[in-house]
Formats: structure tokens, C-alpha cells, sequence
């Protein structure tokens, strides 16, 4: 590690340990601070708007979201869970918010873990110029890319995010032969889950000839934390969706050859 990775500091608002839903193996996942996104149904609102640490009230009392951290404190950290990378073909996942918001530190990051021989993977929206992107990926063996809205309208009125600049950084991170690429998408009722949506996904991934992808359906487990942090949230009446239209969607892709993976299913 050099002196100036070593000291480089970026703002983390968790570390979760024995992840088996983001990447390969049991997963260490370092959640980093910060998102220029708006998603409606996000389940970390803690990480959402600029790098800068957070403040809610939990429990009746005030709790700061979000340490600033050195590139060797949080390698420290993660190396005590090397023997379960080794053991199950797992490693390490950045998350957030979203990861090309502190594009250095992660870089700087993954390039430790990757040269450790440590299995590296990202979640993000790809949200970002794809010069960010591209930087990661020297250091990266598995991308977790979300596609959600694929209207263009509706991806920047609801979410805030130009689906052109998203489909931009999809076919970069395809476009490279050592990267695990995995396709996610948000089941989110009156949201993602319209029939011309899933429609125009299925439709894109199967232009760049992509074989698999994973679907999460929608959950309840994040809306509290609004409540911590004293935010409206939009979708607290949301029904989850039920087995037989899980079902229905997964058959959607699967009838279009897409392999699928149901994740967080209880």
C-alpha cells in the first residue's frame, strides 16, 4: 500500500459482514456515503445527497451517520473476514449510496483489495460520468448494475437519473471480458414492474446478448430509518408483491432466455 493510498479518507456509513446477496460468495459489503439519486423506495436513505455525514434520532437518541475513513483503517477492518473470502469464493463489496459518488477513495480501495488477491466487486447505478466507471475497472471482477426506469422521462422525474448516461456505463462495464456483469432490477410496484418497463429491459439486455439477471423484489425493511430521519416516505401503503405475480415476472424473463436469480426472498 502506498503512503498516499494509505492516508486517502473517504466517508463510510457501514460495514456489513457475511453478505450473501451482493456478489460472489460470503461478502464483506462497505457501504459508502453519498447518492445523487431520489428513489422513492430506497432502503438507505442514510446514504442519500452529498458526502457529509448524516444526523437522526433512533431510540430517543441522536446517532451521526458516517466516519471518514483511511483506505488502510478500512482494510484493517475488512482483512479480519479474509478466511470466509477464501473459504466460499467470496471477497469484497462497495455499496452505498452509490459507489461513483467517492470514485477516488473506492478506486483506491478496490486497487488494495484486487492486489491482495482478494475477489472485488461494486453495486451501482451508474449514475456517473463513465471516466468514474472506468476507473474502477482495472480493479474489479464483478459489477452489480441496477436498471430500474427505462423511459427516459420517467427515469429523470421520478429517480433523477439520465437512463442514457446508465445504458452508457452498462455496455462500458459489458464491454470488459474480466468483469462479471450482473443485470439487477428493482421490482417495485406501480414503478418498475409495469408491463412496457420490464418489457423494455428484457428488450435491451437481450440486444447486448446478456444471459442472466437478478431480480429483488421490493421490501419494507428500510422505511423506518425515514422515520429516524424525520423524511416523508412515499411509499410507506406499498404492498409487497405477491409469490404468483413474482412468479409471473420471473417467467417473463426466462421465456426471453434471460437466466434469473430471485434474490431477498424470506
Amino acid at each position: 500500500m502506498d503512503a498516499m493510498n494509505n492516508e486517502l479518507k473517504g466517508l463510510v456509513f457501514n460495514i456489513q459482514r457475511y453478505s450473501i446477496h451482493d456478489g460472489t460468495g460470503i461478502r464483506t459489503v462497505i457501504f459508502l456515503k453519498g447518492c445523487p439519486l431520489k428513489c422513492p423506495w430506497c432502503a438507505n436513505p442514510e446514504s442519500q445527497k452529498a458526502v457529509t455525514p448524516t444526523q437522526w434520532l433512533k431510540n430517543g437518541k441522536i446517532e451521526i451517520i458516517g466516519e471518514w475513513l483511511t483506505v488502510s483503517e478500512v482494510v484493517e477492518e475488512v482483512l479480519k473476514d479474509e478466511i470466509f473470502f477464501r473459504t466460499s469464493g467470496g471477497g469484497v463489496t462497495l455499496s452505498g449510496g452509490e459507489v461513483l459518488t467517492q470514485s477516488v477513495f473506492a478506486q483506491a480501495l478496490l486497487r488494495e483489495f484486487y492486489e491482495l488477491g482478494i475477489h472485488t466487486a461494486i453495486e451501482t447505478t451508474g449514475c456517473y460520468s463513465k471516466e468514474r466507471l472506468a476507473s474502477l475497472c482495472p480493479y474489479l471482477n464483478e459489477i452489480l448494475f441496477d436498471l430500474k426506469l427505462m423511459d427516459s422521462e420517467q427515469s429523470k422525474r421520478v429517480i433523477g437519473a439520465d437512463i442514457n448516461l446508465v445504458k452508457a456505463n452498462f455496455e462500458l462495464a459489458i464491454g470488459q471480458s474480466e468483469i462479471a456483469v450482473i443485470p439487477r432490477i428493482p421490482l417495485i410496484p406501480s414503478y418498475t414492474v409495469k408491463p412496457d418497463n420490464l418489457i423494455a429491459i428484457i428488450d435491451y439486455l437481450k440486444s447486448l446478448d446478456v444471459k442472466r439477471v437478478h431480480l429483488l423484489p421490493f421490501h419494507q425493511y428500510g422505511s423506518s430509518k425515514y422515520d429516524y430521519l424525520g423524511w416523508d416516505y412515499q411509499l410507506k401503503e406499498l404492498p409487497t408483491l405477491l409469490a404468483d405475480s413474482l412468479k409471473a415476472i420471473q417467467q417473463m424473463f426466462e421465456a426471453a432466455k434471460l437466466t434469473t436469480v430471485m434474490e431477498g426472498l424470506a
